[in-house]
């Protein structure tokens, strides 16, 4: 005999309550019919992660309560089954507490336990994050308890210890689990994406499955919030920590396993799905962070300004694959320092996609600019103030163009241009979404080049010209100019770029492994004195452990250097 288990990993939306109830009563009934007596939601299921200073309205956490209950009431017929549900709660005893003159009320980060029609327990996260996106302390109080609960019946039955995420990286809340009686771990999660965190996870939870004897689910959250992803990946690990079954990445799924005995053991039989290159991983990411921001937030479709350049052609591709051709529009703004070239591929591109393509020039804009201002530059050489005028002039027309017909623009930015200020403000940076803000320009490059080789959304193999990849990358906004003319070669900036922003080395400690001090000592200055720029740029997508972003919080003003 067995319990069979069902992970409910779904595409929840950040405080549509009524929806995501309806999600999980449709999933739970679905499983249900399918064998299932037990379905796990994710961490925050009912009103989708992370919800931020939502969690601070008491009215945002009553809907919550009132979801939970219609989940309940709905599946109340369905004789043995056990539904949990991660949801926001007030704090155990319901009643606010005083920090010195301010009121507060007390809030968990917690699971309900239903099971026909009746909360038959509850348990409260006991781990609270407050690194990296996350800043749980803000919002929730640790709870204190264990959850054990009895799911499934007769032979069938197993106990289930209960965990919400961050508890699953300590040992303490499996360990006092297994001493409540659990013979089985269900982890509930709302972990986001960055590249090789799915291994990163699967290793962590072995180590929880050596630790405490006992087999493993792990249920996540998939979809797109803001500047975060979540791939899904949800998977199930035997006592021994071998891979019981692992769930689609990326994609919603209703993931199955059966729970049985063996020698007074559990143990799990799932289906596995292999894992895949991070090129695979991180495509997805960034096509799913699209497609959801801009379908949870109601945009028609989107704009982009398309140069001819490799930035601009990812971005491209990526929206296509979000959102199909019919909903992307490009705009070609040639100035006079715009090579024949760009012309070219850019059109090329756009008929490979399929996609909507304009031009419109900026050249009598640009020279009606410099004929107003002539009188105030007089005696002043050209430098960059019109190389930035340049870029404002485009932002402008993308702007209008998104406010007239209501698409969204999509800037092209990469990640080592947001660092080192190689961006403008108000010009290219311009937008309402920053598609590949957190892709290092050699990233860029590496992920033009899979997506020409792979076509996982069938909508046409090769998308970027080999030009566009091949050629020195230029802003076009002087004659001649190519982006070395001001940066270390890109391969020299990215990693200069990780060691210092994403893994906070020293200059000294870059200096030593070989890196030139004089470009070491430029890109940490670039970094210090571009952080105003960063301030107002749009969100984007999170794909590395350390993004500009909720990652990222560093003074504007601010003398230190090393």
């Amino acid at each position: 005999m067995s319990l069979k288990i069902c992970v409910a990993q779904l595409n929840y939306c950040v405080g549509d309550m009524p929806g995501n109830a309806q999600k999980i009563i449709a999933a739970a009934r679905t499983a249900y019919q399918d064998g299932a007596r037990l379905v796990l939601t994710p961490e925050m299921a009912i009103c989708g992660y992370a919800a931020e200073d939502l969690f601070l309205r008491p009215a945002f956490i009553q809907a919550c309560d009132d979801a939970v209950n219609r989940v309940a009431r709905e599946l109340a017929g369905l004789k043995g089954l056990t539904v949990v549900v991660g949801t926001p709660t007030h704090g155990d005893t319901g009643k606010a507490v005083r920090t010195k003159s301010v009121e507060v009320q007390q809030r968990h980060n917690s699971a309900r336990v239903l099971r026909e029609g009746r909360v038959i327990a509850s348990y409260a996260k006991r781990e609270l994050p407050n690194y990296q996106v996350f800043d749980e302390r803000r919002y929730f109080t640790p709870g204190q308890g264990t959850c054990v609960f009895q799911a499934g019946e007769g032979p069938d039955a197993v106990n289930i210890g209960l965990l919400i995420c961050e508890d699953a990286w300590f040992e303490e809340p499996a360990r006092l689990a297994r001493q409540a009686g659990a013979e089985l771990l269900a982890v509930i999660n709302a972990s986001p994406f960055h590249v090789g965190k799915g291994g990163e996870r699967e290793l962590k939870m072995r180590e929880r499955c050596l630790a405490t004897g006992l087999p493993l689910v792990y249920a996540h959250l998939v979809g797109g919030q803001d500047e975060i992803v979540f791939e899904g990946h949800s998977f199930a690990l035997q006592a021994d920590g071998g891979l019981a079954g692992r769930a689609e990445s990326f994609k919603e799924n209703l993931f199955f396993a059966q729970a049985g005995r063996a020698q007074d053991a559990i143990e799990l039989i799932a289906d596995t799905v292999p894992l895949r290159s991070p090129e695979a991983d991180l495509w997805d990411a960034l096509v799913l962070g699209v497609r959801d921001y801009l379908g949870k937030n109601g945009f028609p479709g989107a704009i982009l300004g398309l140069s001819g350049g490799i930035d601009s052609a990812l971005v491209l591709a990526i929206a296509v694959d979000a959102l199909g051709a019919g909903k992307v529009r490009t705009v070609m703004m040639p100035s006079p320092y715009t090579a024949d070239i760009s012309w070219i591929d850019a059109r090329a591109m756009a008929e490979r996609m399929k996609v909507r393509y304009d031009e419109i020039s900026i050249i009598p804009e640009f020279e009606a600019f410099k004929a107003s201002l002539a009188g105030e530059f007089k005696g002043r050489a050209e430098d960059t103030t019109e190389e930035n005028i340049q870029a404002r002039i485009r932002g402008v027309f993308l702007m209008a163009l998104s406010n007239k017909f209501g698409s969204i623009v999509l800037t092209t930015g990469n990640k080592s241009e947001m660092a080192t200020g190689y961006c403008t403000l108000y010009g290219d940076m311009a937008g309402g979404f920053a598609v590949i803000k957190d892709l290092l320009k050699t990233t860029v490059f590496r992920l033009a080049r899979w997506r020409n080789e792979n076509d996982p959304y069938g909508t046409g193999s090769s998308p970027i010209p080999e030009r566009i990849i091949t050629r020195p990358p230029s802003a076009e906004l002087r004659p001649d100019q190519t982006d070395q003319d001001s940066l270390p070669p890109y391969e020299v900036l990215d990693a200069i770029l990780k060691r210092y922003m994403e893994n906070d080395q020293s200059v000294e400690a870059i200096v030593a492994e070989g890196f030139e001090r004089a470009v070491v000592e430029r890109v940490a200055r670039l970094i210090r004195i571009n952080e105003y720029k960063r301030r107002q740029a749009p969100v984007g997508i999170r794909v590395s452990h350390r993004s500009f972003g909720k990652d990222w919080r560093y003074p504007i003003t601010s003398r230190f250097g090393a």
